[in-house]
């Protein structure tokens, strides 16, 4: 996607005077490849449609601070780009969106035969899970059932990062011991 130097100086130009044409010209050299770079980060085309048009507003905004002699015009907007995915799929919103999935889907995966992966020792760990100490259960809970972060698990107990780390790591060593 690499442009003349005299044409990427001029959309540089209209960009900073705020030329709404500029942007159109922008959107039509540069989406298709941010689009890709977006949609291999979060992984669904409506997921990076909406980062793309986040991202195109952001640019317009920050304009004014892109210095031409940092870099390439390119260069940083695929890094807003890039970022914006990267805190997409690290939302909280994302992740909860991603394990749930439509009635329709869940249908489907219950016709369908259970992976060679499956493993039915695994079938009764939430009870095992349940003889351990209240404090230590709460955070496996969180952390494996619930798919939070140990830095989420901290936030939402309001508990020490390095608490939460010793207690999960605690319990991870007893829960080995009461599965073998």
């Amino acid at each position: 996607m690499s442009l003349p130097t005299a044409s990427e100086e001029d959309l540089v130009r209209r960009l900073k005077a705020r030329d709404e044409s500029a942007l159109t010209l922008f959107y039509d050299r540069y989406a298709s490849a941010l689009f890709g770079v977006i949609s291999r980060i979060v992984k669904d085309d409506d997921t990076a449609e909406d980062v793309l048009q986040e991202a195109l507003v952001k640019i317009w905004n920050a304009f004014p601070a892109y210095d031409a002699e940092k870099g390439r015009l390119f260069t940083w907007v695929l890094n807003i780009c890039r970022n914006l995915a990267i805190d997409k799929i690290r939302s909280r919103q994302y992740r909860v969106g991603t394990r749930t999935q439509g009635l329709d889907d869940s249908l489907a995966a219950q016709r369908m035969p259970a992976a060679e992966t499956f493993r039915p020792e695994h079938i009764g760990l939430q009870e095992v899970v349940q003889t351990l100490v209240p404090e230590q259960r709460q955070i496996i809970d969180l952390l494996y059932f619930g798919g939070y972060t140990q830095s989420e698990v901290a936030e939402e107990l309001k508990l020490p990062l390095g608490t939460v780390k010793t207690r999960a790591r605690t319990a991870i060593k007893l829960l080995g011991k009461l599965i073998r």
